[in-house]
């Protein structure tokens, strides 16, 4: 079976029971701060794959660890941990904030701006992109990119919508040259 099979087994597990005790949003932010931790840690992901560690010790680091978290997030962790599948953790994190992005028809998306765009600005390109997705909102990281010289460049999953100055340039270079 592929990772990504059992990661999305696991998450959806998750999903299940989050959906069932009404803890979406909790869980949600509990595993955008775990996902965030085991990225920024490599010293604690090389703990839990030590051999030398017991798996009784590595319960019990992860229990203090994760001592405020919701049950079912740290059972799930636990569980990961405990069949050797900790190297999954970030992965079951994202596969569950995508199960439910697409229950709320929400999708990631990255703008790509000169400046900071302000709320109206964000709001305005959320409604009319997530349109284009088939979503019903788009959640919004911005990212001021002074190489742009005007203008957006949007990135929503593979599909990328370049209205930037320097793509229309770039463009506009391709096609005079051939």
């Amino acid at each position: 079976m592929s990772y990504e099979a059992i990661e999305k087994r696991y998450a959806l597990a998750l999903f299940e029971l989050a959906k069932e005790h009404q803890q979406l949003d909790q869980i949600e932010n509990e595993l955008r701060v775990i996902k965030s931790v085991f990225e920024k840690n490599d010293e604690f992901q090389k703990l839990l794959k030590s051999p030398k560690i017991s798996r009784d010790q590595k319960q019990i680091m992860i229990n203090e660890v994760l001592a405020n978290v919701s049950t079912f997030t740290l059972n799930t962790i636990s569980l990961l941990v405990d069949r050797h599948r900790d190297e999954l953790i970030v992965s079951v994190c994202d596969a569950f904030i995508e199960q439910v992005h697409n229950e709320r028809g929400i999708a990631d998306a990255t703008v790509f701006s000169v400046r900071p765009l302000t709320a109206e600005e964000t709001e305005s390109i959320s409604n009319v992109f997530a349109k284009k997705v088939g979503k019903q909102s788009l959640n919004i990281v911005n990212v001021i990119d002074r190489d742009l010289l005007g203008g957006l460049k949007i990135k929503i999953k593979n599909s990328i919508f370049d209205s930037s100055l320097r793509g229309k340039l770039d463009r506009l270079e391709r096609t005079l040259i051939s």
